[in-house]
């Protein structure tokens, strides 16, 4: 009898790890990530404060994480090839950053590429566009979720988590370029 309490037990367990592999395995693997907002400035002053890997440290949502951050600096100061490098405790993690594409004034994009504390490979765009005296931005992160990532998903909603530091930095950002604009 509690032989048989426990091969029944065992194949619920079982069955119910193949339901979970399933509906993970059928979560779109794609994402994008998008967020948007208006600066009160001309876009080449935004587009400087994206531009420079170095002008990051503050407005970044992530620069003021970990006080100890090991942060390296490769290729051009700014522009196509420019690259940022960090290595941080567990919450920042590990990872680099490599601007691919540089159109003044109206999209930097970045290749992004995180070590720890998982490995994925995604593409990160910031897109200006003049709107009369002011600037709309919108930055936007897309990749592909591996099964991990996807099955994380299933508890932690991912748009909600790295939107909101996109929604942080662009916060954070914003008076800077302002600032920057109002003494031309």
């Amino acid at each position: 009898m509690i032989k048989k309490l426990i091969l029944g037990l065992l194949a619920l367990i079982f069955i119910g790890v193949v339901v979970l592999c399933v509906v993970v395995a059928m979560q779109p693997a794609d994402f994008k990530i998008t967020r948007s907002a208006t600066f009160n400035a001309p876009p080449e002053k935004v587009f400087e404060q994206i531009n420079d890997f170095h002008k990051w440290e503050a407005w970044s949502p992530w620069a003021k994480i970990d006080p100890n951050m090991k942060t390296t600096y490769s290729g051009p100061a700014t522009g196509t090839g420019a690259g940022y490098a960090w290595a941080g405790n567990d919450e920042v993690g590990e990872g680099k950053m490599t601007i691919t594409e540089s159109r003044p004034s109206d999209t930097v994009k970045i290749d992004l590429e995180f070590i720890r504390p998982f490995a994925a490979k995604n593409v990160t765009d910031f897109s200006i566009k003049a709107n009369g005296e002011k600037s709309d931005v919108t930055w936007t992160m897309t990749g592909t979720n591996n099964f991990m990532m996807k099955a994380f998903g299933l508890v932690m909603n991912m748009d909600k988590l790295v939107g909101g530091d996109f929604e942080k930095g662009l916060a954070q950002m914003k008076p800077i370029v302002e600032a920057s604009a109002a003494t031309k």
